[in-house]
């Protein structure tokens, strides 16, 4: 996005961090900015009855707004250090969100959720420090300039892959996508419409910045955004369908649709400056998900505010009688799904018509072959589609569960309508506006969404965008083949291969949980185990070198007169203080004469302080040595450097 808007407000923050902090509004900062207000807005109306009977509400209120304006400060942020404290800030605010029922999976969830936002802050923090070693700034502005020698430097790339390390891990990629499928059930569902509809995207504009400002054109770098998103798209959207919990296949759902904003970045960096249609693509769509999420969280949360379950099974058949709340599922599963006449489909044909036309440049020799040929770009399109039709299938399998099938549970789920209705007018409101928009976007894109991508990557990038035939067969054509891809999943995978006896289940193997299969055993027991080992060598190694010191350079000098305890100090002025007391006895303490040998005294507390001496300095041994380790790999490091 280098260089399509112009600022429009700059905010200087002097001597915070060494470089302080700088805000700045362009234009897509301004639409992100209006949406995430859009979303908070609306997510805290439905709160007010979502959290009317839960506990610690004032806690959830008060981290909601905090997580605002740390994800506000995220978009707004002048400089990759703004971001950063920002997105930092961000993470541990909204950990609160997913911790907030405070049940074992609620805090299970919570940190798995800390441990990924952490890991892959320190992993970012690393690149950041790489990368103003090597530029001198970390200003978003002037990156591209900065970066210019360094193209094809393998320490560019370094810094690059550790910032977007931590960038993936909050947007979901594979395979820092493990926090996604855990977090959204436990978290309040107004929370997790947040979470998946914004706080992902969050990451994903550090990878556009990432992208845009440093390896724009590197086909290396687009190859490697490509495979990410391919492989995002496709897993999230197998996890979904898998799911027969209503809030985790939405959460997969998420993890999918990050994979297709990434293969539009991906296209658009391998395509230059023929790329402005599948940037579109991307933006738009990352718009069009935050809305679905919205929509598809705030409608699930109504179910659960009412039966206070997810699994598919219970919940069956509980929105048949509930017209509002079906309309409003219905516009996102249509929108989400890519069906013609909703917004979603508009942003997939841009993705789509990205990867033909770097397709179609690649046959023609107009751009240079990288890591991906003609028929690899072929391929990714197909498992485009089929990707396409994985969402129409899971997204069908949830609706037709919550509000066509027939209830087998009509105590459970029955609602005494005369007492109280399933949800408040608020709440319906909300819900509603947002459903509203989705069709009437897709119905009108030229005036709409295209004018929203001239809003955001400029008039240059949008003059391809306005030329599309959306509705022509041409492009229709994508749409079908993913519909009817979904359709005969749904009735093959779904209905035949995913029911047993009339009831949903998870055929996804509960021993390909990445968490517990790779993450656990490699962070909490195999790194720890190694790390121990080595410190324990190094302690002992530390250890044996003051021992073998003492007894050659630093041999201890014997005394004289060898004593049974204490040292010199001790034994004289103990011996002194004997003396004084034996005197006060004989004249003034004849009634009440002391006993105890101070000297005994004395060495008994010059060996507790030996002790304790000792149990400090052998805890510090190891910590000084380490200390000195680093000192001199810092030392080489910048003898090296300059």
């Amino acid at each position: 996005m280098r260089g399509k808007m112009s600022t429009i407000w700059q905010y200087d923050i002097p001597q915070i961090g060494g470089l302080g902090i700088s805000f700045t509004l362009s234009g897509f900062r301004l639409l992100y900015l209006v949406i995430t207000t859009f979303m908070w807005a609306e997510c805290l109306i439905f709160s007010t009855e979502y959290m009317e009977n839960e506990k610690h509400r004032v806690r959830y209120y008060f981290f909601t707004l905090a997580t605002y304006i740390a994800t506000v400060g995220v978009f707004l942020s002048a400089d990759l250090l703004t971001l950063f404290l920002c997105f930092e800030l961000m993470s541990f605010t909204s950990y609160v969100w997913v911790a907030q029922e405070e049940s074992k999976e609620a805090l299970q969830a919570a940190g798995t959720y800390l441990a990924i936002a952490i890991l892959g802050g320190m992993v970012m923090l690393m690149g950041l420090f790489l990368l103003y070693d090597l530029t001198s700034t970390l200003e978003i502005g002037g990156l591209y300039e900065a970066c210019q020698p360094y193209l094809g430097d393998t320490r560019l790339y370094l810094a690059g892959g550790c910032i977007l390390f931590g960038f993936g891990a909050k947007a979901g990629v594979v395979p820092l996508h493990i926090w996604l499928p855990k977090a959204h059930p436990v978290a309040p569902a107004p929370a997790s419409a947040l979470l998946s509809g914004v706080l992902t995207k969050t990451g994903i504009f550090g990878i556009l910045i990432l992208t845009g400002e440093i390896f724009m054109e590197d086909g290396a770098w687009g190859s490697l955004i490509l495979s990410l998103g391919v492989i995002t798209m496709v897993w999230g959207a197998v996890l979904a369908l898998c799911s027969v919990d209503l809030k985790r296949t939405l959460a997969c759902s998420s993890m999918s649709q990050i994979g297709f904003i990434l293969v539009g970045i991906g296209t658009w960096v391998l395509l230059g400056e023929h790329g402005q249609i599948a940037l579109s693509g991307a933006i738009l769509h990352m718009m069009n998900h935050s809305l679905f999420k919205l929509v598809l969280f705030l409608a699930a949360g109504t179910v659960y505010m009412n039966t206070h379950r997810l699994n598919l099974n219970e919940i069956r058949g509980f929105g048949r009688n509930k017209p509002l709340l079906k309309f409003s599922f219905l516009m996102a599963a249509l929108g989400i799904a890519g069906v013609p006449l909703w917004s979603g489909y508009i942003s997939k044909t841009l993705l789509h018509e990205g990867l033909l036309e770097y397709y179609h440049l690649l046959l023609e020799g107009t751009v240079a072959v990288t890591v991906f040929g003609p028929a690899a770009i072929k391929i990714i399109e197909w498992v485009f589609l089929i990707s396409g039709g994985l969402t129409c299938a899971y997204m069908l399998k949830l609706y037709v569960a919550v509000f066509v099938e027939e209830s087998r549970q009509e105590k459970v789920l029955k609602q005494d309508e005369k007492k109280r209705a399933y949800w408040k007018k608020s709440s319906a409101a909300c819900v509603a506006l947002a459903a509203g928009l989705l069709p009437l976007m897709g119905c009108l894109p030229g005036l709409t969404m295209e004018r929203l991508a001239i809003f955001s990557v400029g008039a240059k990038g949008a003059a391809h965008t306005l030329d599309i035939p959306y509705f022509s067969l041409t492009n229709l054509r994508g749409a079908i083949i993913s519909l009817g891809i979904g359709a005969l999943l749904y009735l093959l995978a779904v209905r035949r291969g995913m029911m047993k006896e009339d009831s949903y289940i998870n055929v996804w193997p509960a021993g390909l949980d990445l968490e517990n299969l790779l993450y656990r055993p490699l962070l909490l027991q195999a790194i720890p185990f190694i790390c121990t080992l080595v410190c324990r060598i190094l302690d002992r190694f530390t250890d044996g070198m003051v021992v073998i010191l003492r007894k050659t350079l630093y041999r201890d000098s014997p005394l004289p007169h060898e004593l049974e305890e204490g040292n010199l100090l001790t034994h004289y002025v103990g011996h002194f203080l004997d003396m004084v007391i034996h005197g006060m006895n004989k004249t003034v303490w004849i009634d009440n004469q002391k006993e105890e040998s101070q000297e005994h005294r004395l060495s008994m507390l010059y060996e507790a302080f030996s002790e304790n001496n000792t149990i400090i300095g052998r805890s510090l041994s190891f910590g000084l040595f380490m200390s000195l380790a680093g000192l001199v790999v810092v030392l080489i490091y910048l003898l090296i450097q300059f």
